[in-house]
């Protein structure tokens, strides 16, 4: 190993340049064999901080420039001559270029920093998820070995569950006119199973398509919605997860299950006072999806569907569908928008977010849809002026048709 040839030693004497300008020379003259991998011993010999370290490839550019000048005779010039003041020049340019190879270094070494924060986390998820496996295992339903009818394609949609807020809003005669909680969530959910086996036995559906579309947790985005909270965000998280996995896991007992979810704007965590999108890929909904992929892996009736987008895209007897959340402005425009971006022909926008349910058509089997929601009536949706039930809906599409059928489940 180069490293421990004594000529790479930085002498007490010797300055920052005038030791990378001796490595250089000593290179050139055979007594060290090349540059590379000696760019980590010239990093510690100099005190350079780890996170600042620069590349064999820095350190020769530095060297290759200087001899240059001394190459031309520069070194020798008079020091008010027009070719010296082109040296200060050049540099200051070099400094620059160093500084900027520094920066990028820090930028990188970030990214390599929220790479391995963000595996340590999925593996600690993982392992909450093994855990609860092993102390309150699933009864794995049999495998349902029936044949798919590929010109019909159902999709259950549903989404801004909130979990873990409480809530109740009155009327004007001081009349309940709708109550939230972790138990009332529970009890939808369970009533929207029971409807759904509905549907499965009478459209005689082999499998389902279920798409959640955000929001599964409440209290992320402002400080005083964490008083409205039953629990923490992280144990909510974890309650959600195991919750909605039991569900699945029932469900799938009845039909085969491709699952696939968005993230939320309410499950995005903004730290350190950040705006929204700030930190765009720090999502609670991205833990979630984890837990249920590891939690529901044996299951032979289920199949989580993981897109890199964070969004929902599927094909639906014959036609593309896409699913998100419904932070935007307007869905027409949204749906031309993602068929440009992504040079896919769209012809389904789904999306949640707006609590209540709303349709429209774009043109020739080419809608928005927007579903509604499973906390229903809430303080959201009293400041937009809209007043829409708790629900969820199931979509059937058919080949040549588009979508056909639509089953709009009140869940209040």
């Amino acid at each position: 190993m180069y490293e421990k040839l004594e000529n790479l030693r930085k002498l007490p004497e010797e300055k920052k340049f005038e030791y990378i300008w001796r490595i250089g020379n000593d290179i050139d003259n055979g007594i060290l064999p090349h540059w590379r991998n000696i760019s980590e011993t010239i990093n510690k010999e100099l005190g350079v901080p780890e996170e600042e370290y620069l590349s064999e490839s820095a350190y020769r550019k530095m060297y290759q420039s200087a001899k240059k000048f001394y190459d031309e005779g520069v070194f020798n010039l008079e020091t008010n001559s027009e070719e010296l003041t082109q040296l200060k020049e050049a540099i200051t340019e070099n400094k620059k270029t160093l500084a900027k190879i520094r920066t990028e270094n820090l930028e990188i070494n970030k990214v390599y920093r929220e790479m391995g924060r963000s595996e340590l986390l999925a593996d600690r998820v993982i392992e909450a998820a093994q855990l609860l496996a092993k102390e309150q295992p699933f009864i794995s339903p049999s495998p349902l070995n029936i044949i798919q009818d590929n010109k019909k394609t159902a999709c259950l949609c549903f989404g801004d569950t909130h979990y873990g807020v409480e809530f109740t809003v009155k009327g004007l005669y001081g009349e309940v006119i709708n109550s939230y909680s972790p138990e009332i969530f529970e009890d939808r959910m369970w009533k929207l199973l029971e409807k759904i086996k509905e549907i499965i036995v009478k459209e005689q559906l082999t499998t389902l398509n279920v798409y959640s579309l955000g929001d599964e947790l409440d209290g992320i985005l402002r400080m005083g919605q964490l008083m409205k909270l039953r629990y923490g965000i992280v144990e909510s998280t974890i309650k959600y997860s195991e919750f909605i996995c039991l569900w699945l896991n029932e469900l799938s007992k009845f039909v085969n299950i491709r699952y696939q979810m968005t993230t939320g704007n309410h499950t995005q965590l903004r730290m350190l006072n950040g705006k929204k999108g700030t930190f765009e890929d720090e999502n609670m909904s991205i833990i979630i999806k984890w837990f249920i992929k590891e939690r529901m892996k044996d299951n032979p009736n289920f199949e989580l569907i993981d897109n890199e987008t964070n969004m929902i895209f599927d094909e639906v007897s014959g036609y593309n569908l896409l699913g998100i959340h419904g932070e935007v402005k307007n869905m027409e425009s949204a749906l031309k928008d993602f068929t440009q971006i992504y040079n896919v022909k769209i012809n389904y926008l789904i999306a949640g977010h707006m609590h209540h349910q709303k349709e429209q058509e774009v043109g020739k089997n080419t809608k928005v849809i927007n579903i509604g929601s499973i906390i229903g009536l809430d303080n959201y949706s009293l400041s937009l002026g809209k007043s829409a039930n708790a629900s969820a809906t199931v979509l059937i599409f058919e080949e040549n048709q588009g979508k056909s059928i639509e089953y709009s489940i009140n869940l209040n």
